[in-house]
């Protein structure tokens, strides 16, 4: 099999790594804000994301020959490794069900802040677990101040959203105002106009040719945006979303020190002489759980939805091809981006590689370039916005700075 020895090329997985992830939340997020069902969305997204693993278990956990210390892919699935096997089905386990929770976090605080908020808390708590199972492999004296700095940029982030949401509330009142006066109703056409533009290409939300389009950051764009999203947020509690947020996050906080458990068997669970299980056979097993418990709850969410999500079934399902392959396209991001941070981790330590938790950074560049997030917001709001992208960028840096070489 392929085995990620340099700290460059633990670096290089690390960065597609950060792409990956930090691309295939927008997604799911366009997809929930043109309104598709979060149910369909999610078991598109999972069928995909095991694919991604097997196809990295037959091609990179199958290159080259095997041996009694180094075993391939699929001798090591007949081996006697259930302990680390267990590690890694339960750290899919948490993952699922973090990503599931984060699919209904966007919703209510957005998905630049839900990215930033959970990758922090994973950050704090995941990487100071990964630097004890390694052996402390990593510079404690460089790893820690980067905790730091993320456990800054979740307080930030959280104010991010509070300053956003006393933004959008004030739109709303100031529109809900002019109508109460009648300036709305004899004005509306003249605002109207004010607030939308002539496009002549797809529309980023719908996804097909419109007329007009509200300008993004408006009263007009969010109260079309309530309309036409499939989990309504309106009259909604903040707390709710934040709540959402810092619960995946801190099942995002436990899935790679699982992960690292099931790959170098610190806890010395496994029989003497059977070989540590590989990356790619923990996580082909991390991928199968995951599948698993993504669509229990999905099915089981079809016919009883929580958050106001819209109720389905499983015919309708069947028959929803809008917007399936970009569901689909997600699952294969997720997926790969997965496996590159595992295969880094390996090659570097599980605490460094946790600096792809940078991904809040592509999802908030996507966040502003597709769905406008923050725009015509306040000076308040943006000064918190660009406080916590600073810390963030130096929180990275910190991280990466601390790679070390597992012998």
């Amino acid at each position: 099999m392929y085995v990620v020895e340099s700290k460059g090329g633990a670096i290089i997985c690390m960065l597609l790594s950060l792409f990956f992830l930090g691309t295939w939340p927008a997604l799911l997020t366009l997809l929930e804000r043109r309104g598709r069902f979060p149910q369909h969305t999610y078991l598109d997204y999972t069928f995909t994301n095991l694919l991604a693993a097997v196809i990295i278990a037959f091609t990179f956990g199958e290159i080259g020959t095997s041996s009694m210390g180094i075993p391939n892919f699929l001798p090591q699935l007949s081996q006697d490794n259930w302990p680390s096997v267990l590690f890694a089905m339960s750290g899919g386990v948490v993952l699922s069900i973090g990503n599931l929770t984060t699919q209904y976090a966007w919703a209510f605080v957005g998905l630049s802040v839900t990215e930033v908020v959970s990758s922090s808390i994973t950050v704090v708590i995941g990487t100071t677990l990964n630097y004890y199972l390694d052996d402390k492999i990593n510079k404690a004296e460089i790893l820690f101040p980067g905790v730091g700095c993320f456990l800054i940029a979740v307080c930030l982030g959280s104010a991010v959203h509070a300053s956003n949401a006393a933004d959008n509330k004030a739109k709303l009142d100031s529109c809900s105002n002019d109508s109460k006066d009648g300036i709305r109703t004899n004005s509306i056409t003249g605002s109207k106009q004010a607030y939308t533009k002539r496009v002549g290409i797809n529309d980023a939300e719908k996804g097909v040719a419109s007329v007009e389009k509200a300008k993004f950051g408006t009263a007009l764009f969010l109260i079309d945006l309530e309309k036409r999203r499939a989990i309504k947020i309106f009259g909604k509690s903040a707390i709710i979303g934040l709540a959402l947020t810092f619960f995946a996050g801190v099942c995002f906080s436990l899935f790679s020190p699982a992960f690292n458990l099931s790959t170098n068997d610190q806890w010395h669970t496994l029989k003497d002489g059977v070989p540590h299980l590989s990356v790619y056979t923990a996580f082909f097993y991390f991928s199968v759980s995951c599948f698993v418990v993504a669509m229990i709850l999905n099915l089981i969410f079809l016919y009883r939805p929580v958050l106001n999500a819209p109720k389905s079934s499983l015919k309708a399902y069947l028959n929803d091809w809008n917007g399936r392959g970009w569901a689909l396209l997600a699952g294969l991001l997720c997926g790969f981006g997965n496996g590159l941070q595992f295969m880094g981790g390996q090659a570097a330590g599980y605490a460094a590689a946790d600096a792809v938790q940078a991904l809040p950074l592509v999802s908030t560049f996507w966040g502003i370039i597709l769905f406008g997030e923050y725009r015509r917001s306040s000076r308040k709001t943006y000064t918190f916005l660009v406080g916590m992208l600073f810390m963030f960028v130096v929180a990275v840096g910190i991280l990466m700075a601390s790679s070390g070489n597992r012998k």
